[in-house]
């Protein structure tokens, strides 16, 4: 049952990454860009912790993983929030 959660996590990941991707495609926002690249670097960690007999959710670089997503997650929303100089 647990790697039917991990197959389905990752799939929604990957899933959510190609949505955020087609808006980027649309807007050229580097906001979901991010949010792409955030959640299919979620979907390889989840990927690693099912194939994986030594990556469990315990060692480093699982941890190493998810807060590098949270970071761009955290970066592209901050980014977007910043004052923008306007072009004179």
């Amino acid at each position: 049952m647990n790697d039917f959660v991990l197959g389905a996590t990752t799939l929604a990941s990957a899933l959510i990454g190609l949505y955020f991707l087609k808006f980027w495609r649309r807007s050229g926002d580097r906001f979901f860009l991010c949010f792409a690249l955030a959640f299919w670097i979620e979907g390889v960690a989840r990927i690693l912790e099912a194939v994986t007999e030594s990556f469990h959710e315990d060692a480093p670089i699982y941890y190493l993983l998810r807060l590098l997503a949270y970071v761009l997650i955290l970066g592209a929303i901050i980014d977007k929030n910043l004052p923008r100089k306007k072009p004179e």
